[in-house]
């Protein structure tokens, strides 16, 4: 069968007044609309088109790129409500629909919500949903304490932000490791700082190092990490007013934790400043 909700190299095969029918490999095939045959496709051919189903549930591909496939996580707008649910614009011609069964929360138009695609069984639509716990399983961790992971923000509790890790398991990074504004739907690294024996996960934004520097030093730290190659153009023999312009810190201070974060390899000394290890 031809595979819902991602992207496939398709073989052109043959011309219709409709489009251009494509096959894959077992000679299943599905049709691509004429408004998305790209110009000098001819039998015989292949392109890589995304399929998913149109308003009949009937298979179909597209050169389109969505912002997200099957079994993926995104952070997607609602357009409108409708007595089915949510239609969420995920970068086709047809929106996404989140039905209100799928909501943990009431969903608003014009707002953007984190959400997990799937493939529904029975219909073979693609759906989205935010209730997020019967996608993830604390079963088989497949991390370890350390390890770096990617996280997608699912939400908030009163003890921290939730978040899946990297798209099997769920974790929470305490309040008390966050030291910058989170967003629903964001995606970044972090680290397992704990794998409980329930097999819940303590995360944190930074790795055991990290965490135990001081205020000046994390601000210095928050400053090379907002560069986009993590330079920082300071360095002990700067003006003190550069550094007070820059950090907010006196020269002494700022070559106090400099030396600190040094020392805990966190950064390292090159020409013309400091750079994040």
């Amino acid at each position: 069968m031809i595979e819902i909700g991602t992207f496939q190299n398709l073989k052109a095969v043959r011309a219709t007044p409709h489009g251009m029918v494509l096959h894959n490999e077992e000679g299943d095939d599905v049709l691509l609309p004429n408004k998305y045959v790209p110009e000098g496709l001819q039998e015989g051919g292949e392109v890589e088109v995304f399929v998913y189903t149109d308003s009949e549930d009937w298979p179909i591909a597209t050169t389109q790129r969505p912002f997200v496939q099957r079994d993926q996580y995104a952070n997607l707008l609602v357009k409108e409500i409708s007595p089915l649910g949510a239609w969420m614009d995920m970068g086709l011609d047809k929106d996404l629909l989140v039905p209100f069964s799928e909501q943990d929360l009431r969903m608003e138009a014009g707002k953007y919500y984190p959400v997990y695609v799937y493939v529904d069984e029975e219909t073979d639509r693609l759906v989205g949903s935010n209730r997020f716990r019967r996608f993830l399983s604390q079963d088989n961790l497949a991390v370890e304490e350390g390890q770096e992971v990617d996280l997608f923000i699912l939400g908030f509790s009163d003890l921290g932000a939730k978040a899946a890790v990297n798209g099997l398991h769920e974790g929470l990074i305490f309040k008390s490791d966050i030291f910058r504004t989170l967003q629903p739907g964001e995606r970044l690294k972090g680290f397992v700082k704990t794998v409980r024996p329930d097999g819940k996960l303590d995360l944190a934004l930074q790795p055991e190092g990290y965490a135990k520097v001081e205020p000046n030093a994390e601000t210095i730290l928050a400053k090379l990490r907002s560069t986009a190659n993590g330079f920082l153009a300071l360095h002990d023999k700067s003006d003190p007013e550069l550094i007070r312009e820059q950090l907010q810190m006196s020269k002494k201070t700022f070559k106090k934790a400099i030396g600190g974060l040094y020392k805990q390899q966190l950064i390292e000394l090159v020409d013309g400043g400091i750079r994040l290890k």
